[in-house]
């Protein structure tokens, strides 16, 4: 009789980094699952594709070939060879490149409920393992790819960023964040210029926690008893921060500063320090995106520490290892989870970090209204306020944070559907173009400005009592083309020196988020006429001379990044160019 092929495959990959060894010598790995396909020598499949073109030694490395185990996957080529083995072995450096990508992009399609799409129009993500000599890595939208740099260190050792899991997911998550919300890569402001860094970060490190032979190595480090257990003195916060569980790329970071496991950020270990968020070191976009991973993760670690210390503590003070992985793992899921789909409630544009500590609160309160286990909602607002970043919504109830819901604005700005139909507005842009156009008093839409839905997405998602909770997601901008010596008419005073003439525009859009009877449940925006929000933007790009530089293009990844490692990140400017 038949049965149904099994839709997930195992793959392995280095967990973490090389540099984290099982013993001298030997590279931890894993098994990832991943969905099933049958791959083309790459590995090649639908969404992702490994092309390993080495272009400092012009030479196009020979793919790997996948036996087939029927149509239910393909077979895992180093399964069983030893992790040391595997360094060198550049056809295991496209499979660990493919498993990571593949793993990052299903945990986005899990938490999101529907697939996620790439912002180019191509349907598959291209990565080149070994695609130039340098200390750099980075996603590119015109490229359609993913560009894995290697370099040699002074004592002759070869490091290639792609056998590094938090760079892979770190890139992976650049390209999938810019699919869902392509406006973010627009100058804006410094939380806009941080939120992709700090973002991807996040991802890539919370990520890690699913991979419980790194959790249980990475804790064993600390003394760990013949019966399994580890003394309480050693899972203290602060021991955590310090933990080689939250430093992103390990080995490439230690190879570029010298400093074994020194990595290229350690954000955990950041503290709140009154004033830090405006200061000019936390301008640049990489250290403004480590304030918000640390806020995540200084949650993250009050949650997991509490929670272990408060179930599993026995009369000698001891905690059994198997149950604090366990519980560290299922802690980072749900934040995971919590800011993957906090994206959906997210404005399309312009968001800053109390935009985004809103969206995470509304998101899992739909979903997970009752936090009393873990009160994950109550530590991210306290943490991401010792750094400096509030909710942007100003609600109390029935939580502090949450977006506000339209049922609940007042009956003169009830919205109109009557000339809308229910089915086309799941998933036709041009349906809920007509929407907005028919409401565009009740939402607040400036009439004059250019308007364009960007997307219609339908979502399904488990709900607390195990129904699936469906609501479709739908992004919309608003453009204003002015001169300088317009801005007054907007309520926006224009820099003193800024010429009568500079070509400005005003930016802004919305996220409508309806519910399974079609009825709108949140109007997440930031109005293009609103003249605070306005006034801010366009003081802090004039402060960057992005108005001096003819508005050229917008400074691409590769460029951040080699700014980064060439620690350009000193200077105080951004440098949109």
């Amino acid at each position: 009789m038949p049965h149904s092929p099994p839709q997930t495959q195992k793959l392995t990959i280095v967990a973490k980094d090389p540099s984290i060894e099982t013993r001298p010598g030997e590279v931890l790995t894993a098994q990832v699952e991943i969905p099933s396909e049958v791959l083309s020598p790459g590995p090649w499949g639908e969404r992702i594709q490994v092309i390993d073109y080495d272009d400092p030694a012009g030479v196009l490395h020979e793919p790997p070939k996948y036996a087939q185990m029927g149509t239910s996957g393909s077979v895992d080529r180093y399964a069983n060879l030893p992790g040391a083995a595997l360094l060198g072995d550049y056809g295991f450096h496209g499979q660990n490149v493919y498993a990571i990508a593949a793993r990052i992009l299903a945990r986005f399609e899990k938490a999101l409920g529907r697939r996620v799409p790439w912002s180019f129009q191509g349907h598959q993500l291209k990565i080149a393992p070994h695609a130039f000599e340098d200390a750099n890595a980075f996603y590119s939208r015109e490229d359609e790819g993913i560009f894995c740099g290697y370099f040699k260190t002074g004592d002759g050792r070869t490091v290639h960023s792609c056998l590094s899991h938090d760079i892979v997911a770190h890139e992976t998550t650049h390209a999938l964040l810019d699919g869902l919300r392509e406006r973010y890569t627009d100058p804006s402001s410094p939380d806009q210029a941080g939120f992709h860094e700090g973002f991807a970060d996040a991802v890539a490190l919370l990520s890690v926690f699913a991979l419980e032979p790194v959790i249980r190595k990475m804790l064993s480090l600390n003394d760990v008893n013949p019966d399994g257990t580890v003394l309480r003195k050693d899972f203290e916060i602060e021991k955590l921060r310090e933990s080689a569980l939250f430093v992103v790329a390990g080995q490439f970071g230690g190879a570029l500063s010298g400093i074994p496991g020194r990595g290229l950020r350690r954000s955990a270990e950041l503290k709140p320090i009154t004033g830090l968020a405006g200061s000019a070191e936390f301008m640049e976009a990489h250290r403004r995106g480590e304030l918000l991973v640390a806020a995540m993760l200084t949650a993250f670690i009050r949650v997991w520490s509490a929670r272990a210390l408060q179930l599993f503590e026995d009369q000698q003070h001891r905690l059994q290892l198997d149950r604090v992985v366990r519980e560290g793992m299922h802690v980072a899921d749900v934040l995971l989870t919590m800011a993957i789909r906090a994206i959906d409630y997210c404005p399309p544009m312009h968001i800053e970090y109390g935009d985004f500590l809103s969206a995470m609160l509304t998101a899992d309160h739909e979903i997970r209204p009752d936090d009393s286990d873990y009160h994950l909602r109550r530590h991210l607002r306290g943490t991401f306020g010792a750094f400096g970043f509030r909710p942007a919504s100003t609600l109390r109830q029935p939580e502090p944070g949450l977006w506000k819901r339209t049922d609940c604005e007042s009956p003169g700005n009830k919205l109109d559907f009557s000339r809308c139909h229910f089915e086309p507005m799941q998933n036709d842009p041009t349906e809920v173009a007509r929407f907005v156009w028919e409401n565009r008093h009740p939402l607040k839409l400036h009439e004059v400005a250019f308007t364009r839905v960007l997307s219609v997405s339908p979502c399904w998602r488990i709900g607390a009592d195990g129904f699936h909770l469906r609501e479709t997601v739908a992004q919309y901008i608003q453009v204003l083309l002015l001169k300088a010596h317009e801005l007054p008419e907007m309520q926006i005073e224009p820099p003193a020196t800024m010429a009568p003439d500079t070509n400005v525009t005003l930016h802004g859009g919305g996220t409508l988020i309806f519910d399974e009877y079609g009825q709108l449940k949140y109007h997440i925006h930031n109005r293009v006429d609103r003249p605070d929000t306005q006034q801010k933007r366009i003081d802090y790009l004039f402060k960057q001379g992005y108005y001096f530089q003819a508005q050229a293009a917008l400074r691409p990844f590769a460029q951040m990044h080699r700014a980064r490692a060439l620690g350009a990140h000193l200077r105080t400017a951004e440098g949109w160019y």
